[in-house]
């Protein structure tokens, strides 16, 4: 084994259990990996010390014949997961230097069953945003370039750095967490695998708010199997989250290459919006026929409140963003500004702590819950969410399996490109991901192809409530149809400082 960061989650997995290669073998490998994409800044945190002391103790239960499913795997975690002993800062600065003495429900799953930690991932500050540029801790940076470019590019957000590390083989997998796409979208900006589960299949539990009833935890990672297995260990009830379901975790893996042939595949109409490239039209197309060649049938169906469903999205998000981190005041933890009284500790705090975005957020969410527009706007949004979520219980009732949707409007776009004085333009990344969140459905992007600038594109699956097996299965065929998407180059180790090389 020449690299061992190019195994996939499952081969390492294989290779440890057999004893052909040790935790720590593979864990050095990939710390040294880190040190030298330094560059990309995928990290805010890395726990070298931490890791080969997990690694350690996994080959002696690995020795012992008392492997967990993920005996010995190294994987990064995303910056929203509090862990206990290390630092967690939601990418904010009023978080930084925050250590919880608690472990988040879904990390402690991932370490009983014997993963090892290499450090915390970096993301858009309280998850808020598309394309990880606002974090207080300066963005990750995709690994990808367009040919003949240096230009930096974007790795999607808000779980940029999960996207990056995985894309660049930094860590085996990932943990992020997606409100309104933010698995999906830097999965397909960096030919990696995302999935959000279903609402309420991971426990919230110890993961740092945004929107509670729209955050779902899940897994990013390089190839569908990898995903399946992720999300086995992540998944399952939490009584300690209200919003868990109490269903038992079915064996995801197995339905990774399970037979497609009779399912039926629904084709939204309402997803071919104006002005989409033709690139991303043609890989729908794409994957609408490998699907059929597998055996699926292919129908039309209509989500007709799918155009409402973002600026609904815009409404709910920040309301519900304006009540969590009403928290963060300087009082108990985190940063502290002092000021002549109370109030003004307060504001002084929250003004220097929180970034551009998140002002913005909270700003829009107090807004709309105030008295006077409550109706107006949160109330009418929760409403058109409502509709969202019929469109699709009434498409499922109709015999549709699953649905297949672009999974961005377009390829990864360079750093400051969008945002700046119109965040409207960064916010329509969202498009085709937003309706998921609102219905609380299960929804899968897949590397599918590249564009014409040979970026990554990706195609998105949405299921029935708790039925991430049928996304496994139909997301496994576009993978074996869809031509190898592999980085060209890893030019970021010719960037790092010598010291880290």
């Amino acid at each position: 084994m020449s690299d061992l960061t190019s195994l996939t989650l499952a081969e390492a997995r294989d290779a440890v259990r057999s004893k052909r290669l040790s935790s720590r073998e593979l864990t050095e490998a990939h710390l040294a990996a880190m040190a030298a994409a330094r560059p990309l800044n995928a990290f805010i945190t890395e726990t070298p010390d931490r890791a080969l002391a997990m690694a350690d103790r996994a080959d002696a239960r690995v020795a012992r014949g008392e492997a967990g499913p993920l005996e010995g795997l190294p994987l990064g975690i995303k910056d929203l997961y509090c862990t206990e002993g290390v630092q967690t800062t939601a990418g904010s600065r009023i978080l930084e230097g925050f250590v919880p003495p608690y472990e988040s429900t879904v990390s402690s799953q991932l370490w009983r069953d014997g993963a090892v930690m290499l450090g915390k991932l970096n993301l858009d500050e309280f998850a808020m945003g598309s394309s990880n540029e606002t974090s207080y801790f300066g963005p990750a940076v995709s690994p990808w370039r367009k040919p003949g470019s240096n230009a930096g590019l974007v790795p999607g957000g808000s779980s940029g750095g999960s996207a990056a590390a995985v894309a660049a083989r930094l860590c085996l997998a990932a943990t992020a967490t997606d409100t309104g796409g933010s698995i999906r979208q830097p999965a397909a900006f960096t030919g990696t695998v995302g999935i959000k589960p279903t609402y309420g299949r991971c426990s919230r539990w110890g993961v740092v708010a945004f929107a509670s009833s729209l955050d779902q935890a899940g897994p990013i990672t390089r190839t569908v199997r990898d995903a399946a297995i992720m999300l086995g260990s992540m998944a399952g009830h939490d009584p300690k989250d209200s919003t868990s379901v109490d269903i038992a975790v079915p064996d995801y893996e197995a339905a990774v290459g399970a037979s497609v042939a009779g399912k039926v595949i629904g084709i939204p109409r309402e997803y071919r919006i104006d002005g989409m490239p033709a690139e991303i039209d043609a890989l729908w197309a794409e994957g609408i026929a490998w699907l059929k060649a597998a055996g699926a049938r292919v129908v039309d169906i209509a989500l007709p409140h799918t155009k409402y469903a973002l600026p609904a999205y815009y409404i709910v998000a920040p309301a519900e963003a304006s009540s969590n981190l009403a928290r963060y005041d300087g009082v108990r933890y985190g940063l502290r500004v002092p000021g002549r009284d109370i109030a003004e500790m307060y504001g002084n705090t929250r003004a220097a702590g929180f970034g551009a975005e998140v002002r913005r957020r909270i700003m829009i969410g107090t807004y709309v819950l105030s008295a006077g527009y409550y109706d107006a706007y949160y109330l009418k949004a929760q409403k058109i969410r409502t509709l969202v979520r019929r469109d699709f219980e009434t498409a499922f009732a109709d015999g549709v399996d699953a649905i297949l949707t672009p999974a961005t409007p377009s390829a990864a776009f360079g750093l400051g490109e969008k945002g700046g004085d119109d965040p409207i333009a960064m916010y329509l990344n969202d498009a085709f991901t937003v309706t998921v969140n609102m219905a609380g459905l299960p929804g899968l992007s897949v590397p599918a192809g590249l564009s014409a600038d040979k970026l990554p594109l990706g195609l998105q699956l949405i299921g029935r409530p708790f039925e991430e097996e049928t996304l496994f299965a139909l997301a496994e065929v576009i993978a074996r149809s869809a031509p190898a998407i592999d980085l060209p180059s890893a030019w970021w180790s010719a960037t790092a400082p010598a010291a880290h090389r």
